[in-house]
């Protein structure tokens, strides 16, 4: 009974850290938001969600003609390029590529729209 004891207490704490370190695959480094007190959304509710509110947005965008509302990727880009590339999605550090290359997910998001906040952007097109 003392050798069950004595592998649980061995073995709680090297589970426990291992669930702390989310297991063997490192998460992302993620550049902190350049401007900005606070998102539009807790972070986990964005984590999980950024997707269907980002898709809803884009359907008032283009089907009902609503411009600059809560939850405009125009905004996402202006508060979350980094200070570094001015883009969200130039390096694989960057804030949109950094998630999805974890996730294994593509982003066809900038194959139209600017991964440059508007200030940089319009810079450029000068």
């Amino acid at each position: 009974m003392w050798r069950w004891l004595a592998l649980i207490a061995w073995v709680g704490p090297v589970l426990a850290a291992a669930a702390d370190e989310g297991g063997r695959t490192p998460k992302p480094v993620i550049e902190r938001a350049a401007q900005g007190a606070q998102c539009v959304a807790p972070a986990a509710e964005m984590r999980r969600n950024h997707m269907d509110l980002l898709k809803h947005q884009r359907d008032d965008t283009v089907r009902g003609g609503i411009r600059g509302a809560k939850y405009s990727l125009k905004d996402c880009i202006d508060c979350h390029a980094s200070k570094t590339t001015g883009s969200v999605a130039k390096t694989q550090d960057n804030f949109c590529v950094a998630c999805h290359s974890y996730a294994a997910v593509t982003i066809d998001c900038f194959e139209c729209h600017s991964a440059k906040p508007r200030s940089v952007a319009q810079q450029g097109s000068k």
